[in-house]
C-alpha cells in the first residue's frame, strides 16, 4: 500500500493522533527554518562578532559562511535519507531538531573574534555546517514523515508543514523587530543578535523534547522488513526519472521563494529605492498571505490531482512574474499589493509539491528520493537564484530582468505538470 505517483484525490478525517503527528512535524521544520534565517538577518552583527574589526569583506564573509549551509543540504539529506528509509523515519526526524538546535544555542553563546581569534570563526563555520546537514534531511523527513501518517489527507499534512515553515521565518523577523524597538543599535551588534540565537535554541529544545515520543509512521512499520539497504544508491539506479521529475515539480516553489526570501527585499530596497520600512512590512504581509493561501491550495490537493495545482501557478506566474516585475521596477508599486498576489499566485505550486514528490517514490526508497529531489532543486534555485538575478540585471540594464527567471521556473513547473499527467495516462506504477 502506498500513496500513488498519479496522487489521485482523497477525503477522510485526520484523527487527533494524527494531528498531533503532523503539527509536531511541522512544528520542527519551523523552528529550524528560524534557526536557519535568523543568520541572514542578523549577518551584519555576526560579521563584527567573528570577523577582524574593520576589516572591509567581513559582511561578504559572514554571508558567504551563510551559503554553507545551503551547499552541506543535499550531503545532509543523502545522510539522513539513507538512515531514515533503512531504519525508520523517528529516530533520525528526532535527532535532526536536537543537532540543528543545540547548534543554534551555540552560534549565540560562542565567543567572538577578539575573545578566540580564528578559532571563533572556525567553529561558527562548523556550526553553520551542521545546521545545513540537518536542515536538509529535517524537511524530506517531514514531508515523508506526515504523507505515511495522513494517509487520508496527506496534501493537507503537507500543507501545514509548509505553512508552519513560513511561520518559523515570520517568527525570526518579529523576533528581529522587536529586539530592535527594545535594544539600541550598539546593543544589538553587541549582544542582541545572541539574544535571537538563544531563543531560537531553547524552542527548537523544547520542539525535540514533545517530539520524543513520536511514533514511527504506519507505512514504514509495513515494509520494515523490505527495507532497502543502499536507498540512495537504489533510487538513483531504479528511479533516476522520478528524480529528475521531482526536481522539475519543486523548481517552481524552489527558484520562487529564494528569490522572494533572499533576493527581493535588498534588489526592492537597493536596486529599485523603495523605502526599507515599506519593503519589511510588505514582505510580511506577503509571507502571512502565501501561508494562507498554501494551506487553502494543500486543502484543495486531497480532492482534486495536485497537478492541476501546479499547472495552474505555473501558467499564472509565467504571464504574471513579468509584469509584477515591470510595475515594481517603474517605482511607486503598491508593495503590499504587487508582493501578495505574487505570493498567491505561487501557492497551488507550494500546495502541491511536497505531497507530488513523495508519490513518485516507493515507501521503501522514499525519504531518499524526495530528499534528492527538494534539496537539488532549492540549493540550485534558492541557493543560486539570487545571484542569478543580480547578474541578469547587470547584464541587460533592465531592473525588472528577475521576472524572467521566475518565468523560466514556472515553465519548467508547467512541463512537469504535464509529465505527471502522462505518468498517470500510462499507468505508472503505484509508488507503495
Amino acid at each position: 500500500m502506498g500513496i500513488s505517483a498519479s496522487q489521485e484525490p482523497r477525503g477522510g478525517d485526520l484523527t487527533r493522533r494524527q494531528w498531533r503527528m503532523i503539527v509536531l512535524a511541522a512544528l520542527g521544520g519551523g523552528l529550524e527554518y528560524y534557526d536557519f534565517i535568523v543568520y541572514g538577518i542578523f549577518a551584519q552583527a555576526i560579521a563584527a562578532a567573528f570577523f577582524p574589526a574593520g576589516d572591509p569583506l567581513a559582511l561578504t564573509l559572514a554571508l558567504a559562511i551563510f551559503s554553507i549551509g545551503y551547499l552541506a543540504r543535499p550531503i545532509g539529506g543523502m545522510i539522513s535519507s539513507h538512515y531514515g528509509d533503512r531504519y525508520g523515519r523517528k529516530t533520525v526526524f528526532v535527532v535532526t531538531v536536537f543537532t540543528m538546535s543545540a547548534c543554534t544555542l551555540a552560534i549565540g553563546l560562542i565567543p567572538t573574534y577578539a575573545t578566540w581569534g580564528l578559532a571563533a570563526t572556525f567553529l561558527l563555520v562548523l556550526l553553520r555546517f551542521i545546521q545545513g546537514l540537518c536542515i536538509g534531511g529535517e524537511l524530506p523527513g517531514a514531508i515523508t514523515f506526515v504523507v505515511e501518517t495522513a494517509e487520508k489527507r496527506p496534501g493537507l499534512a503537507c500543507g501545514i508543514v509548509f505553512a508552519l515553515v513560513n511561520g518559523g521565518v515570520l517568527l525570526a523577523a518579529f523576533v528581529n523587530l522587536a529586539l530592535g524597538a527594545w535594544l539600541s543599535p550598539a546593543a544589538m551588534l553587541d549582544h542582541g543578535w545572541r539574544i535571537a540565537f538563544v531563543i531560537g535554541g531553547l524552542l527548537g529544545l523544547l520542539s525535540f523534547w514533545l517530539r520524543r515520543n513520536l511514533e514511527e509512521t504506519p507505512e514504514f512499520l509495513r515494509i520494515r522488513h523490505d527495507a532497502a539497504r543502499q536507498p540512495v544508491r537504489e533510487v538513483l539506479r531504479t528511479h533516476p526519472g522520478s528524480i529528475l521529475l521531482g526536481c522539475a515539480v519543486v523548481a517552481l516553489t524552489a527558484g520562487f521563494n529564494g528569490l522572494l526570501f533572499a533576493h527581493m527585499p535588498a534588489y526592492l530596497g537597493q536596486v529599485l529605492g523603495y523605502d526599507r520600512q515599506a519593503v519589511a512590512i510588505a514582505m510580511n504581509v506577503a509571507l502571512l498571505a502565501m501561508s494562507l493561501s498554501l494551506l487553502a491550495a494543500s486543502w484543495w490537493a486531497d480532492r482534486v490531482p495536485p497537478r492541476f495545482l501546479l499547472l495552474g501557478s505555473s501558467v499564472l506566474l509565467l504571464v504574471g512574474a513579468p509584469v509584477a516585475y515591470q510595475l515594481l521596477a517603474g517605482g511607486g508599486a503598491n508593495l503590499m499589493l504587487v508582493l501578495s498576489l505574487l505570493a498567491i499566485a505561487v501557492a497551488g505550486a507550494n500546495g502541491s509539491f511536497a505531497y507530488l514528490i513523495a508519490g513518485l517514490f516507493p515507501a521503501r526508497v522514499r525519504f531518499s528520493g524526495v530528499a534528492l529531489s527538494l534539496n537539488i532543486s532549492f540549493t540550485l534555485l534558492s541557493g543560486l537564484g539570487p545571484l542569478a538575478a543580480n547578474a541578469l540585471i547587470q547584464a541587460s540594464g533592465r531592473p525588472a530582468a528577475p521576472g524572467l527567471i521566475v518565468s523560466a521556473v514556472a515553465l519548467i513547473g508547467l512541463v512537469a505538470s504535464l509529465f505527471l499527467g502522462r505518468r498517470q495516462e500510462v499507468g505508472a506504477p503505484n509508488a507503495g
